[in-house]
């Protein structure tokens, strides 16, 4: 909501207003009757009305002010924002296998786990992105469309606060996963599609091929970034033992780093590696940097005047102040 005076420069006329409150005082005590002695007036209260009369002048000065600030022509407007952008079409491929459990990263001094860090870093790039549709695909031993192109980034990241670790099975698809997300990018077209592929092992299951997957996305256009989360070697994880409770153990894990590098070779995209949130975060930043979208924003206001108001109220006082001033409060001479 926005207030501005089409015509300010007539603000300018309110100078006079303390000029013509000086004149009407000073009418007021030349038009004063003289006593050569009022000592036997002493004794009289004055009257209420005497006190009322010097108010008179006082309706006059709104009124001049009211219509001085009419002709500045106040006006009340909306600012209304029109988005004329060419977003990209950005789909995340999350992997939720149970290796995603290991507890080999660190945010704010906890140790969390690397599905807990990616969600963190990905919510970040999506706040940061306008106008740009953008899904998500999950896989595990299995691959599915957790949400298809929006541009509803709360329910996005809402989506990706849900998520849970070994929902899509033990395994790790990735060649399904890379299928999945090319089908939901022929969905709506665009002039730029991208997939991020998040996984932090090796493709274990599914029907497709990552580097067949891989193919097909440099035939249709699309650029893949890969990135491989977390250590190598081996990593802790939190269990729960039915004699010993929870406990942590370590187990061996791996990344297929030569695949990842392949498959963003073949699309035209990167390969990263995530050691800890600052190099996830870094991964992401370069990311955005490079898959910027161009957004042209068209800013108006429509505005309704507010001057009939004050000219009404303005005619309204002249006319109680024309009556008052010849009648009650006539004065002679």
């Amino acid at each position: 909501m926005m207030f501005r005076f089409a015509s300010p420069y007539f603000l300018f006329l309110l100078a006079i207003v303390p000029a013509t409150l000086w004149y009407s005082r000073r009418r007021i005590k030349a038009s004063a009757i003289a006593c050569a002695d009022t000592t036997g007036l002493a004794g009289i209260s004055s009257s209420s009305m005497l006190w009322l009369s010097k108010l008179v002048p006082v309706v006059f000065q709104i009124a001049l002010v009211l219509m001085i600030v009419a002709q500045a022509r106040p006006q009340w407007g909306t600012r209304r924002m029109s988005m004329d952008t060419e977003g990209i079409n950005i789909m995340l491929a999350v992997d939720l296998s149970e290796s995603m459990a290991a507890l080999d990263f660190k945010h704010n001094g906890q140790v969390i786990n690397r599905l807990e860090a990616i969600k963190k870093v990905v919510q970040q790039f999506i706040a940061g992105r306008k106008g740009d549709r953008i899904g998500m695909v999950v896989f595990g031993s299995q691959a599915y469309t957790q949400l298809p192109l929006t541009r509803d980034y709360t329910t996005i990241i809402t989506m990706l606060e849900h998520l849970k670790i070994g929902s899509a099975g033990r395994s790790t698809a990735i060649g399904d996963a890379l299928g999945i997300a090319l089908k939901r990018l022929e969905d709506i077209k665009s002039r730029s599609n991208v997939i991020i592929l998040l996984t932090d092992g090796s493709s274990n299951s599914g029907e497709f091929e990552p580097l067949a997957a891989a193919a097909i996305a440099r035939e249709a256009g699309v650029k893949v970034y890969t990135i491989g989360v977390g250590s190598k070697g081996r990593a802790p994880f939190l269990i729960n033992d039915p004699v010993f409770g929870k406990r942590y153990v370590y187990q061996a894990v791996s990344i297929d780093e030569k695949t990842l590098q392949e498959i963003a070779d073949e699309t035209g995209g990167l390969y990263f590696r995530a050691k800890d949130m600052d190099g996830l975060r870094e991964i992401y930043t370069t990311i955005d940097k490079m898959e910027k979208t161009k957004v042209k924003v068209d800013a108006f206001a429509e505005y309704k005047d507010l001057y009939p108001n004050l000219l009404l109220a303005a005619f309204g006082l002249l006319g109680v102040w024309v009556v008052l001033q010849n009648t009650r409060f006539l004065r002679i001479p």
